[in-house]
This record gives C-alpha cells, sequence and structure tokens, in this order.
C-alpha cells in the first residue's frame, strides 16, 4: 500500500513540474517589433487569454489595451482608434479612423 500512495505522489510531483514546462510566457516582458516605417512597436499579451494585447508606440510611455477582434486571417487587436493586426511572425500597424498605416512588416529586429 505504501509503494502505491508513493508511486502516486511521484506521479503527481512529476505532473506539476511538467505544468511549469508548458505555461505561457509572463506577461510583464514586451516583444519589440520594428516596422518597414523604422516605427517601434512594444507588446505584450495582456493576460494568458490571449484575448487582450498591450501595446506601445516607440518610446511614447502611453498603453493601449487593444481586444480581440474577429478577422478573415491572422489575429487582430484593436481599441476602435489603433489596430494591430498580427499574421505569423509578423504584424500591421494603424489608425483605425483615419485608416493612416504606422507600419507594415513589423517583427524582431
Amino acid at each position: 500500500m505504501k509503494a502505491l500512495i508513493a508511486a502516486a505522489m511521484l506521479g503527481l510531483l512529476a505532473g506539476c513540474a511538467d505544468l511549469h514546462l508548458l505555461k505561457s510566457p509572463t506577461t510583464d516582458e514586451w516583444t519589440t517589433w520594428v516596422c518597414d516605417s523604422q516605427a517601434q512597436v512594444l507588446w505584450r499579451y495582456a493576460d494568458d487569454s490571449r484575448k487582450a494585447v498591450d501595446v506601445r508606440l516607440g518610446g511614447d510611455d502611453q498603453v493601449r489595451r487593444l481586444k480581440l477582434e474577429p478577422s478573415g486571417s491572422g489575429t487582430l487587436y484593436s481599441d476602435d482608434m489603433l489596430a494591430f493586426h498580427v499574421k505569423g511572425e509578423e504584424g500591421l500597424v494603424y489608425w483605425v479612423a483615419t485608416n493612416d498605416l504606422i507600419g507594415r512588416g513589423c517583427k524582431a529586429p
């Protein structure tokens, strides 16, 4: 009986150790992308659900929380002023109201 309990405890501990490996990256770390226009975009997922991102443009201290929106392809986040569209390993950033492009081909430098 003791051997069975010990085996169960080892299995439980091993399962907990594996959970750490599957955990998504911390939301405190900012990802920096540079666009074809040389605009710098700093972004991070707002939480583990990935239904929102925080975005900072260039050296600006203002953080915009963009929410997940329906998209034909890729993933689109917007707050009705700024849009951030991610497809694969690169993105597109633009002002929604005026449709002014901030940058395309945004990706890690």
